[in-house]
């Protein structure tokens, strides 16, 4: 079964990009014979207008997989721009896509209530990201519960194109991450790039203490009985254990525990957790030519299976000649 996921270079990753969905895909690659992972730099184009920006926000994406346990040799890691296949299918999956589908999706909504300027881009993105997926015919995607509505669109327009010429897309099929942890950010909501929220995975360690020290909490006094349902202690039981978790929870409840010792003890585990992969990444980004071998590799395979689909949908759709007619 060939499963797709995609991750948008949009800022630096965090704690909740990792135990929300990163460390469940990775997971993947020791299940399935053929999986793809992208770095969505079209995608942040919505967002980011920094030229020299998106390019070190990719390569960060790409160094934290790395980090994290992607296997080059089993899994394929490559940028989304490096498959120029995806937006010619894009463009033809548009023509097929009613704007009122568009015009439902929760996510344009979204970002149109923080600010973000609405342009076709943004709009469109559905379509774009249908072309991600189907450039391969990917039978999974895994995805949280609450970004179901994606692979949705995604269904409908591969029907509306396979109905208007031919069988050529398979419908995906939502991966629901059943154990997919909701991270709360530092101010409660949960944690996301645009909130400003967030505490880095591989930040300086300043920075790191600084988010976690910046966790907001009651003015409840050390001596006074606790509501363990907050974001410090949720943040702080994604490193415990559960017999960990009910004593300081008991702890909590009974009196006497004061705010600044969770958030040390929430410091020293965040930091010891990621202690091998920040190692890892610091060996990687040592190799630049190295990791664009990874990713310029990544391409040629991706490319590789993509190729043949796209060239089904144009023969369906009466586009041009062949490409190996053309090559001829």
């Amino acid at each position: 079964m060939r499963v797709l996921s995609g991750t948008q270079p949009s800022g630096e990753l965090h704690i909740g990009n990792y135990f929300g969905a990163l460390r469940q895909y990775l997971a993947l690659q020791e299940k399935h014979s053929e999986v793809l992972y992208f770095i969505a730099d079209y995608h942040s184009m919505t967002s980011v207008r920094d030229a020299k920006l998106r390019t070190k926000l990719c390569r960060g994406v790409a160094l934290d997989y790395l980090a994290c346990g992607l296997d080059p040799k089993r899994a394929i890691l490559y940028r989304q721009s490096d498959l120029p296949e995806v937006c010619e299918l894009a463009w033809i999956l548009s023509t097929v896509t009613p704007m009122g589908l568009l015009e439902r999706c929760v996510s344009y909504k979204d970002k149109i209530e923080q600010g973000i300027a609405a342009d076709h881009g943004l709009f469109a993105y559905p379509v774009l990201m249908a072309a991600d997926i189907l450039i391969f015919n990917a039978g999974l995607v895994p995805v949280g519960k609450d970004q179901k509505q994606h692979l949705e669109v995604t269904r409908d327009i591969a029907q509306r194109f396979n109905h208007a010429y031919d069988e050529v897309f398979v419908l995906p099929e939502p991966y629901i991450l059943d154990d997919v942890a909701i991270v709360p950010g530092t101010d409660g909501r949960k944690m996301s790039k645009s909130y400003a929220n967030t505490i880095p995975m591989f930040g300086a360690p300043g920075a790191i203490k600084k988010a976690v020290m910046e966790i907001v909490t009651d003015s409840t006094p050390v001596e006074g009985s606790k509501s363990t349902d907050t974001s410090l202690f949720q943040l702080w039981s994604l490193f415990a254990t559960a017999e960990e978790r009910r004593e300081m929870f008991a702890r909590a409840q009974a009196g006497g525990l004061g705010y600044g010792e969770v958030k040390k003890d929430l410091l020293a585990r965040l930091m010891d957790y990621f202690a091998s992969m920040r190692a890892r990444r610091e060996d990687w980004e040592k190799r630049p030519s190295d990791l664009e071998d990874v990713l310029r590799d990544g391409a040629k395979r991706a490319r590789a299976v993509a190729a043949p689909i796209l060239e089904k949908a144009r023969e369906a759709s009466g586009l041009g000649v062949s490409r190996e007619t053309i090559l001829r």
